[in-house]
């Protein structure tokens, strides 16, 4: 003779409810007496019931969840089984995403990483102050070329100017990626 509803719930830890409906559900079998077999049950209620939905009003997972799951393990190189939404596959990608942030961590104290916004404004800045000597350099050096030359110096500058220009402006068509 088995457990009745209300004792297999003690034996659970859960309300007598949720034993009513995991028999409802079929997720647990009754014996031919009425009772409940706990050992049965158990290994029944263990292999049925969906970890996501313990503690929850059974609503699906949103779609982004189930894809950032996904992509979290397909970056680690990892697989859980079974394609569908499971609490291994979510916990696995938690953990994945603990670990790679851990990592991530642990790069920036060792200096390994720096951070893109403040690389960015700096190459940028560097660029910009590269420009500024280029464009400064042929008021400085027209004269004494021109001088070399036997030309006239402001035509000199002029021409240095103009081609320093078209210079720069295809320099400027090159796209930096930073990663």
């Amino acid at each position: 003779m088995g457990l009745s509803r209300r004792a297999y719930a003690r034996h659970r830890g859960v309300a007598e409810s949720a034993v009513r409906k995991a028999i409802a559900a079929g997720r647990i079998k009754l014996e031919k007496d009425g009772t409940i077999d706990p050992v049965k049950a158990d290994l029944q209620w263990e292999a049925q019931t969906d970890p996501m939905k313990r503690h929850v009003s059974g609503k699906p997972v949103p779609r982004a969840a189930i894809k950032a799951v996904d992509d979290t393990l397909r970056e680690a190189g990892t697989t859980a089984p079974g394609g569908e939404m499971s609490f291994l596959r979510a916990r696995m990608a938690n953990e994945v995403l603990k670990a790679q942030t851990a990592r991530l961590r642990l790069q920036k104290m060792k200096g390994e990483l720096v951070d893109r916004a403040k690389a960015t404004s700096l190459v940028f800045d560097l660029a910009r102050r590269e420009r500024d000597a280029w464009m400064n350099w042929p008021p400085r050096v027209a004269a004494d070329m021109a001088a070399e030359l036997g030309v006239d110096a402001h035509l000199m500058e002029q021409v240095l100017e103009h081609h320093l220009r078209r210079h720069l402006a295809e320099l400027a068509e090159i796209e930096i990626e930073l990663g």
